[in-house]
């Protein structure tokens, strides 16, 4: 897609409000962007309210961020944090804050402040915004680098008007809804609109700046693949402060002139997820794999028999669906099950399983709008289907590079022309692909490379397991052996003994855990992905 075919309704809304309202499929502007359910009667937001509002918070904005001068240019010293739980401030605020040529910074709102303090820093980041209900931790951190902190105050009581309050301003800054001055703008492909930071799982963070072409590639490469209208509704349950829920649910769907559903509680809930669902006319959802194992769970006593929801699809992302709860999740949520793969480097989605053709449970699908290929040691691409190697890709979703960074680190995560993703894995003949891992954190033992992925699919398979993770455990003889801590379902028995007999026609013998903890939990970050190495540091620092 070329920059210059760019002008799918969000593209349009960063350069004027006023567009907003064409919706695409013959659609008015009365047409539904967001529904709050609620016991009685939903909350809604049309396409016109809602680019009324972008259009208020954008004036208000634009002084404090780009200066008096509205100047044309954008770099990450423009950046806007924005520290609020999904709603409808969030939603407004960053749509106005990329119109306005800045760069929004989404952060988890439950970040400490010494976190903050780092995130802010890291990105240079001008002001902070944060919702009515305020966010402690955040403002302190903003007050202790001397940054502006905002306040932006919308009701359902007054849903068509949001305003601004300076809360803390160390400058001589000031917000003036009133101010005369009406400002336009003309963000252009080439602007970073988004700024993001790699989840530091083997590493520091690293900054991950993606432009506004990055991010219209990747939602017209999410909306083809799923087939997304304007009579689509998606159920938001992925955090905005993610790449995961920002991209797949938010922005494809406010792309593609369908209706965001979000719930009135600040993170998921799986108690109230079949209400939110039924009572918010939800056609599919996007999570990932923890929250279906949740569901799944409650199933027996929450699902709704008698007005269940009519799903087109549903779509796990961000972490390894096992097989067997794949199987599961499509059985009870009555709808295909689609595996997608993706990174923030790619402005999210890079691989997915298709809705309508072959699904093929254990791997993440073809590659959607991006060339996917597998790299060996010497960066050449590798022919042969089904050979193992590093998972590499090419597009306009891809970022051009990390900021904050040394130039080797750069030049390493783009040797050979492609952009490395640090999983191993494979492609089939047909071109879907299969991944065996992180390479960092694949199980050596004695020269045996072990895929955790594997091993947890087949911990997963046995019906008393809720939740498995594997991982490699310190030993003498081999370096390393396997590792593994499950969450049995409510009721169930297993003991190390009974689960190793289990795995033995499942796992060769060296890939079957040889200690195993049970516990009621297991540690995840804050969009419900499990990270093994926070896993065995929990375990093996503690047993």
């Amino acid at each position: 897609m070329a920059d210059s075919d760019i002008d799918v309704p969000l593209y349009s809304a960063m350069q004027g409000v006023e567009t907003l309202r064409q919706i695409p499929n013959g659609q008015n502007a009365d047409a539904v962007a967001i529904r709050i359910p609620n016991e009685t009667t939903n909350t809604e937001l049309t396409y016109s309210q809602l680019a009324d509002l972008i259009d208020q918070l954008a004036q208000q904005l634009v002084p404090e961020i780009q200066g008096d001068d509205n100047k044309d240019d954008c770099h990450v010293a423009h950046v806007a944090a924005i520290a609020m739980p999904n709603n409808v401030e969030f939603v407004v605020s960053f749509l106005a804050v990329t119109w306005t040529r800045s760069v929004a910074a989404p952060l988890n709102p439950n970040y400490t402040e010494s976190e903050y303090h780092f995130y802010m820093q890291d990105n240079q980041s001008k002001v902070l915004l944060v919702p009515a209900t305020g966010n402690p931790a955040a403002e302190a951190a903003a007050t202790q680098l001397g940054i502006p902190i905002l306040v932006v105050h919308w009701t359902a009581n007054h849903k068509e008007t949001i305003r601004l309050e300076t809360k803390c301003a160390p400058s001589s800054l000031s917000v003036n809804p009133e101010k005369k001055q009406k400002y336009t703008f003309a963000p252009q492909p080439s602007d970073v609109a988004l700024f993001l930071h790699t989840s530091g799982t083997t590493a520091k963070p690293k900054g991950v700046p993606l432009r506004h072409s990055n991010l219209v590639a990747s939602i017209n490469n999410i909306a083809t693949c799923y087939q997304l209208t304007h009579q689509d509704a998606v159920l938001l349950v992925m955090p905005l402060f993610h790449v995961h829920g920002l991209m797949s649910a938010l922005l494809s769907t406010l792309a593609t002139g369908g209706c965001v559903i979000v719930p009135n509680q600040v993170k998921f809930s799986a108690q109230k997820f079949w209400f939110n669902a039924v009572q918010g006319h939800a056609t599919w959802v996007t999570c990932v794999p923890t929250m279906y194992q949740v569901l799944l769970l409650r199933y027996d006593t929450d699902y709704p028999k008698e007005t269940p929801p009519n799903f087109r699809f549903v779509r796990s992302c961000s972490a390894a669906l096992a097989p067997a709860v794949l199987q599961d999740v499509e059985v009870k949520f009555r709808a295909p099950c689609v595996e997608a793969y993706a990174m923030t480097e790619a402005s999210h989605q890079m691989c997915s399983n298709p809705i309508h053709g072959p699904r093929k449970p254990g791997t993440v699908g073809k590659g959607t709008g991006v060339q996917v290929a597998i790299l060996d040691v010497n960066n050449q691409v590798v022919k042969e289907p089904d050979t193992e190697g590093e998972v590499c890709i090419r597009g306009k979703n891809v970022t051009t590079g990390y900021l904050g960074v040394s130039d080797q680190v750069n030049q390493e995560a783009f040797a050979g022309g492609w952009f490395h993703t640090g999983d191993q894995g494979k492609l089939d003949k047909d071109g879907y692909l299969t991944l065996t891992g992180r390479i960092k954190e694949l199980i050596n033992r004695g020269g045996e490379k072990i895929s955790p992925l594997e091993v947890d699919a087949a911990m997963l398979s046995h019906n008393a397991v809720a939740e498995a993770v594997s991982f490699a455990i310190p030993d003498e003889k081999y370096g390393e052996v396997v590792g593994a801590a499950l969450v049995l379902k409510e009721g169930e028995s297993l003991n190390k003994q009974e689960l190793q007999q289990f795995l033995t026609d499942k796992l060769s013998s060296f890939k079957i855990p040889t200690k195993v903890f049970f516990d009621d939990k297991l540690p995840k970050t804050a969009t419900g992905k499990i990270q093994r190495r926070i896993v065995a540091s929990h375990f093996l620092s503690d047993k």
